[in-house]
């Protein structure tokens, strides 16, 4: 089943409009544009929909089998419109109710209405009073003198939209035109929700122009005018994210997806699989840090759990030719490790031959076995073993051949020894215990965990902080499919913006010891990049863009400055910086309790900051590296403020400038850049939350709520 929404455009019925430009033309020769609802396809095609028309026959559950929103657009008799279909503009009882039965269901119905609505011979009235809404068949005139008439023609009237501030159905909406339009009573709805108005100086005043409700397990979404989707009008004003917003909103009741699809070919079903599982578990309990077992007493027990794994190893090697050599390799590493004495493990020539970066195909699984630390985990390198598969889709190749990162590998957790029942989402070659540092070709990122602790932790932070989160932004949360495809996406890109642009030397700068602030701005640098080229790449039609966006900007603010203890935490406070920048450029409010975001400066807001920390990239290598250092703490401060305490903050009369380098690292303080209140409340509630994320994966139950 595809991550993204059916629509389905009710065409038989005697529609006013037409899918497809071309039949438009033969409908109004003069002004295909004015009976065309292509942009409007198009638009919802960009977001990843799939748009079909219902072009002949009644309705009945062949033809909404697989949608999950019916579109009806403006049904006509001939005597009234030029109209395409085959069948009269009225829906016979039985097709009412099967339309409604489809949204009790979970289906999603978006009417269009007309004005004067009873003149056009259809029954739209009918099936709509089935939901509680009525359409009041005037045309809404605006008065001459102070009103809101829209290039100055009495019917197109601007509308007033509701709630001030677009949030939630209506974010990044602001204005609307309704080019001779009914209104709309929605008296007898449950739950109706107003989104835009008549004005105070209209005729008919302050009447309902479009209304959204819920129905059973459904959407519903009326206009009280067609045009302002059709060719002619959908880009202007905001009609087109207007219109995005409605559909994707309609169709979040069909698709609650908690889950995805079970991966795997049943490999971690297998005896073998158990029994190789169970014996690095137990091998893990007799080493220590660094890998060995000093202990030798337990060297016996230790030969045994050996001779197990190499044995299923050896077993389960069938199931994966593309790690042939690897697997062939493994059991060299182990005896090399027992006849030492089971001293510090070197698996360096097993790791070499692992090359899963040459396999990069979806669903290919590789079966996982090195004595390794986790990132964000377990910080001893104990034997892990993992089964796990890549999840490489035609469509994120081709992104990759614009942004080419033939290292990354994006990929999801079948199953797992504990070192990855922690917060670690990454599996990467620099981790295995070995005897020196070879080169590396790939580094794997979990997307199914990043995804589901996205999901987690945005969701419960939205509620808590009364956000009403866009259509869009709803779906990422409901989506584990969508949320890990996106992650796949991020990673992508930002992995590779590691090694591209005005970089200050060594690009990642690990082997750099210096203030942590510059690996909170490393890492911030490329999630700002990213989130510029997917603004690109919505423009393009990237149907995946958009929710890159919203998880870079949610996840930085909401995930990561709560996220693990304050000491050196450098991708909290790449999350404390963004939200300053948004919060003092207007584009971020928190204001009775309530956070909410002006949609419509956001991505400009966020490329800004992007631009910002680039000219500071770019000026790094005219300064000395400590010239470098206090300029990126001017910086920061400039947004976060810094700790009481701190010497930095004092400027660099009161450094050591003359002696060592790592003096001045020794005084930065271990939170040199404390939580604001807003993120010191908000860590204290959302603490259960984020311990309830470490481990998670795409089959962990959701908490019980407080």
């Amino acid at each position: 089943m595809s991550v993204f929404p059916k629509v389905v455009v009710e065409q038989a019925h005697s529609s006013a409009w037409a899918l497809r430009r071309e039949t438009a033309a033969r409908m109004n020769p003069a002004n295909p544009a004015d009976s065309s609802l292509e942009l409007a396809a198009d638009a919802l095609r960009a977001r990843g929909f799939e748009v079909t028309g219902h072009d002949t026959g009644r309705i009945d559950d062949a033809a909404l089998a697989g949608a999950d929103v019916l579109v009806i657009d403006h049904l006509a008799g001939e005597q009234a419109e030029r109209v395409t279909g085959d069948l009269p503009p009225v829906f016979d009882e039985a097709e009412i109710d099967t339309v409604v039965q489809y949204v009790e269901q979970g289906g999603g119905l978006v009417v269009l209405a007309e004005c004067d609505q009873d003149t056009y011979g259809n029954n739209v009235s009918e099936l709509l009073a089935r939901f509680g809404v009525r359409v009041v068949s005037t045309t809404v005139h605006e008065s001459r003198d102070g009103g809101r008439r829209f290039h100055d023609n009495a019917t197109w009237v601007l509308a007033h939209v509701e709630g001030g501030l677009g949030q939630g159905l209506l974010a990044g909406v602001d204005e609307l035109c309704f080019y001779r339009a009914g209104v709309l009573d929605a008296s007898a709805a449950l739950g109706a929700q107003v989104l835009a108005r008549t004005s105070d100086t209209a005729y008919p005043a302050r009447q309902p122009l479009a209304v959204a409700l819920p129905y059973g397990a459904g959407r519903v979404v009326v206009l009280a005018d067609s045009d302002l989707v059709g060719d002619d009008s959908i880009d202007e004003l905001d009609h087109r994210r207007f219109w995005t917003n409605l559909v994707t909103w309609a169709a979040a009741g069909r698709r609650p997806q908690t889950g995805v699809t079970p991966l795997g070919s049943g490999v971690e079903r297998t005896d073998e699989w158990a029994s190789l599982k169970a014996a690095v578990e137990e091998l893990r309990l007799l080493q220590v840090k660094d890998g060995s077992i000093p202990d030798e007493q337990s060297h016996a027990r230790a030969a045994e759990l050996v001779q197990t794994i190499v044995g299923e190893i050896a077993a389960l090697a069938p199931r994966f030719p593309h790690d042939a050599a690897y697997l062939d390799a493994l059991p060299a590493d182990f005896a090399k490790w027992v006849d030492g004495g089971f001293g510090v493990p070197d698996f360096l020539d097993s790791l070499v031959l692992f090359r899963p970066d040459q396999s990069r195909a979806d669903g290919t699984e590789h079966l996982v076995v090195f004595p390794m630390y986790t990132q964000n985990g377990n910080l001893d390198r104990v034997f892990e073993a993992l089964l796990i598969t890549v999840a490489w889709p035609d469509w994120l190749a081709q992104v990759e051949q614009t942004y080419d990162n033939p290292m990354f590998l994006p990929v999801n957790f079948i199953d797992f020894t504990p070192g990855y029942d922690t917060n670690s989402a990454v599996l990467f070659p620099e981790t295995v215990a070995m005897r020196e540092v070879p080169k590396f070709h790939w580094g794997a990122i979990f997307c199914d965990r990043e995804g589901a602790r996205f999901r987690r932790v945005v969701s419960a932070a939205s509620e808590l902080l009364s956000l009403q989160l866009p259509p869009d932004g709803e779906r990422l949360i409901a989506s584990q499919q969508l949320a890990q495809s996106t992650f796949a996406m991020w990673d992508l890109i930002h992995d590779r913006t590691h090694s591209h642009g005005d970089l200050p030397f060594d690009p990642f700068m690990i082997k750099q010891r210096m203030p942590f602030w510059m690996y909170a701005l490393e890492e911030l640098r490329c999630d700002l990049n990213t989130f510029r080229q997917a603004v690109a790449l919505e423009a393009e039609g990237q149907p995946y863009a958009r929710s890159v966006q919203l998880a870079i900007l949610f996840d930085r603010l909401f995930r990561f400055p709560i996220t693990g203890d304050r000491v050196r935490n450098y991708d909290g406070l790449g999350g404390q910086l963004m939200f300053a920048y948004l919060h003092k450029n207007n584009a971020l409010h928190w204001t009775d309790n309530k956070l909410s975001f002006d949609w419509r400066r956001v991505p400009e807001v966020v490329v800004a900051l992007c631009e910002d920390v680039e000219r500071l990239y770019r000026s790094g290598i005219d300064r000395s590296r400590v010239g470098h250092w206090l300029a990126a703490y001017e910086f920061v401060s400039s947004y976060v403020a810094p700790h009481p305490a701190s010497t930095w903050a004092k400027g660099a009369s009161a450094l050591p400038l003359d002696g060592p380098v790592k003096e001045l690292t020794n005084l930065v303080q271990p939170d040199e850049f404390p939580l604001n209140v807003f993120y010191e409340a908000l860590r204290k509630k959302m603490k259960d939350v984020i311990d309830s994320t470490a481990g998670i994966t795409t089959a962990t139950p959701e908490p019980a709520a407080a």
